[in-house]
């Protein structure tokens, strides 16, 4: 909570600033409906950023950074994927029913474990069924040379951002298949399948 309330919102140039403003008017305020259907929902609104006001930039696309905790699978902020700075805490007794919730969601892109225990780290890794896992970081994005989206409904397309994905986006591949018997190859024509040998 006070790491959210510390968050120091402005205008994306200035590098003091730790977040800048949503990319449009119209998202910010798709965001900030979120954040009033969540209190709607039952949600327990723990940071509210809906009145972030910075100076000098009145008509911005600002929005503060927003806690809601006790989020529940039927709620709607829980559903959605928001894009925007709203953190939803779920509570679960265990890390499998933790597991279970985030494999039983429509969407895949991310998710992270904050653990010591290295047992729990690998088998949060191998068994989640999420495109981008992060073992003790806050954002589960990996350096650009590697692939970045989700798995289910996360991925848009058929391939994912940069890494090998993008190459091939931006590429024709070509696969040559080459056999180089020895001698007199040119003389002949030969009408069978290649092989080894």
């Amino acid at each position: 909570q006070q790491e959210l309330q510390g968050l120091k919102v402005g205008a994306g140039c200035d590098n003091a600033n730790h977040m800048g403003p949503l990319v449009t008017g119209p998202h910010r305020d798709k965001v900030r409906g979120y954040i009033d259907l969540g209190v709607l929902e039952g949600a327990e609104l723990v940071v509210d950023g809906r009145g972030l006001q910075v100076p000098g930039h009145a008509d911005g696309f600002f929005l503060g950074g927003t806690l809601f905790d006790r989020v529940t699978p039927d709620m709607k902020i829980y559903n959605d994927e928001i894009f925007g700075p709203v953190l939803c805490v779920v509570r679960a007794a265990s890390m499998q029913e933790a597991m279970d919730l985030i494999d039983a969601h429509e969407y895949g892109n991310g998710t992270c474990i904050f653990t010591r225990d290295g047992e729990a780290a690998r088998y949060f890794s191998d068994n989640i069924k999420v495109g981008m896992v992060g073992v003790n970081v806050a954002l589960p994005v990996p350096v650009a040379y590697h692939s970045f989206g989700g798995w289910k409904r996360s991925l848009f397309g058929d391939l994912y951002a940069y890494g090998p994905d993008a190459v091939r986006f931006y590429t024709r591949r070509k696969t040559v298949t080459q056999r180089w018997p020895s001698g007199g190859v040119r003389e002949q024509a030969k009408y069978t399948f290649p092989s080894t040998t």
